[in-house]
């Protein structure tokens, strides 16, 4: 039976059955087909989840009442061993923007497909992305291509940070684009992680 969250009263469908224990892992509540509505989920099924955050920055709006200022924090979070969430958010404070963004981040995790897509290598060890994957995120592009054993993460900083929370050990990435602009680095980063579900192969995936 999973471990129970003090205090935490389910109010979904799928948060009933986990505190019941008719589901213990994320696969098996994801398959539910019930949507994902409750971090605390999150922390009793992946409760070795790590979280990083990316980018803080101090945003102005100017509205009729005056200068409005708030703190935008992107967050992204993983176990390093195949799952990996993302997301921004906004607060008055530094503090409640980053726990908001890791909040939201939970609730977008994505199981990522690896495996050993390298002709290179062969070497069976899900290490790396199956297949060639791209993401998308304004002007930024990243492309993420197999590679053997022993390469690393041939990465810039926040993708490499990115690539590390999702378990991929051996990547070699081509991006474009203002890739400056960390959270669309991120976020390019994280679609493309989200593409190694979308296509099937014959190959030892995990």
């Amino acid at each position: 039976m999973v471990e129970r969250i003090e205090g935490w009263i389910p109010k979904t469908r799928l948060g009933h059955l986990i505190a019941e224990g008719k589901i213990t892992t994320f696969d098996d509540a994801v398959a539910t087909g019930y949507p994902l509505k409750e971090p605390e989920i999150i922390d009793i099924l992946l409760p070795e989840l790590t979280d990083e955050v990316l980018d803080i920055n101090m945003v102005q709006r100017m509205t009729d009442s005056g200068r409005r200022v708030k703190f935008r924090a992107a967050v992204a979070i993983g176990n390093r061993e195949g799952y990996v969430g993302f997301a921004e958010a906004k607060d008055l404070q530094a503090g409640p923007a980053i726990r908001k963004a890791i909040e939201i981040a939970k609730l977008n995790i994505i199981k990522v497909h690896r495996g050993c897509g390298s002709w290179e290598c062969g070497c069976g060890e899900a290490h790396t992305v199956p297949y060639i994957v791209k993401g998308k995120a304004g002007s930024v592009t990243v492309e993420l291509k197999p590679a053997p054993r022993g390469v690393g993460i041939a990465s810039g900083g926040t993708a490499k940070k990115v690539l590390e929370l999702a378990g991929i050990k051996d990547v070699w990435t081509r991006s474009s684009g203002q890739t400056r602009t960390t959270i669309n680095f991120a976020r390019a980063t994280f679609e493309a992680l989200k593409n190694t579900t979308t296509i099937r192969t014959g190959g030892r995936t995990q």
